[in-house]
């Protein structure tokens, strides 16, 4: 089954998504894999991802680092060198920071079709594996106005925060620590 889960920063999605994965891979006797998306830009994200790295030391997962072309990991290699396979439970952590990964390239250029492909491509992972946890933060509700290309990135993200929903089994909402199936057809 595929879940998609949605919600504020800092609001225990992350949490809640691995205690997801995880129960689907020992349910199913499957190998459990993080994927990590967060290519670091500063040291708030590097804490962020020490921090994430720490909270699910001991729960079986294999980490696998692809910040781009997110079903390019299959046959890469795992942090602890195991080639990845699409027989496998995957929480891919997040949605958001792929999408600004594939958006806002590293030499300074704008990707406008990004969304488009990452949708396509998530889709895609969902299908091929069948057993995904997708994590996107919930940047929507601002009063504020940005300037367009920021808007641009959230309209972008809600694209494929709406395609993600429309394909997985479970959508669910963490805000504040509570827990909101808005889609639930697995049970879980």
């Amino acid at each position: 089954m595929n879940i998609f889960i949605s919600g504020g920063c800092k609001n225990g999605k992350s949490y809640h998504a691995q205690k997801t994965a995880r129960y689907m891979a020992t349910v199913n006797d499957l190998p459990l894999y993080y994927l990590a998306t967060m290519i670091p830009a500063d040291d708030e994200d590097r804490a962020r991802i020490k921090r994430h790295i720490s909270e699910r030391r001991g729960w079986g997962f294999d980490t696998i680092e692809r910040g781009y072309d997110i079903c390019g990991c299959f046959g890469q290699k795992t942090r602890s060198g195991q080639p990845v396979h699409a027989d496998g439970v995957f929480l891919l952590d997040s949605v958001t920071a792929l999408l600004s990964n594939e958006m806002f390239r590293s030499d300074g250029t704008v990707d406008h079709n990004a969304p488009q492909r990452v949708a396509d491509q998530l889709c895609r992972f969902a299908a091929v594996t069948g057993n995904t946890v997708f994590v996107s933060d919930y940047i929507y509700s601002d009063v504020f106005s940005y300037d367009d290309l920021t808007e641009e990135y959230k309209k972008g993200l809600a694209y494929i925060d709406r395609r993600l929903a429309a394909v997985c089994d479970g959508v669910t909402e963490v805000s504040y620590g509570f827990i909101t199936e808005h889609k639930n057809r697995s049970n879980l």
